[in-house]
C-alpha cells in the first residue's frame, strides 16, 4: 500500500510537472506578442497608427518545450485591441488570449495578458 501511494505521488507530481512546463510555454507566447503590440508605433501627432487588430491576426505557433521527433505542440495567440478612450488622453487595452491543449488529458487551457497603452509621445 505504501509503495502503490508513492507510485501514484510521483506519477501526480510528473503530471503537474509537464503542464507547468507548457502553461509556461503558453504565458512566454502570449507576452511575446504583448511585447509586439507594445513595440508597434501609434503617434498621433504624425498619424501613423500601427496599434490595429487587422495587424496582429490569429496565429498557431509551436510551444517552446522539449520535443521528441515530430510531436510538437501549438498554441493558438489571439489578440483584441479595445480603445478605452478616443478623446484625450487616448488609451487602448490590448489583451493576448494563449490557446493550448494539455496532451495528456485532451483539456484546452487558456493564459491570458492584458495592459494598457496610451499614444507615443
Amino acid at each position: 500500500m505504501t509503495v502503490s501511494g508513492i507510485i501514484y505521488g510521483y506519477t501526480q507530481s510528473t503530471k503537474r510537472a509537464e503542464w507547468s512546463a507548457y502553461s509556461l510555454a503558453a504565458q512566454a507566447l502570449a507576452t511575446q506578442r504583448l511585447e509586439q503590440t507594445r513595440a508597434c508605433r501609434w503617434d498621433t501627432e504624425t498619424g501613423v497608427d500601427q496599434l490595429v487588430a487587422t495587424n496582429f491576426a490569429v496565429q498557431t505557433v509551436l510551444l517552446d518545450i522539449p520535443v521528441i521527433g515530430t510531436n510538437g505542440f501549438y498554441a493558438t495567440n489571439t489578440t483584441t485591441i479595445t480603445v478605452i478612450s478616443a478623446a484625450a488622453p487616448q488609451l487602448r487595452m490590448i489583451r493576448v488570449d494563449c490557446t493550448w491543449r494539455f496532451p495528456t488529458t485532451g483539456r484546452v487551457f487558456t493564459n491570458t495578458v492584458a495592459t494598457y497603452r496610451s499614444p507615443d509621445a
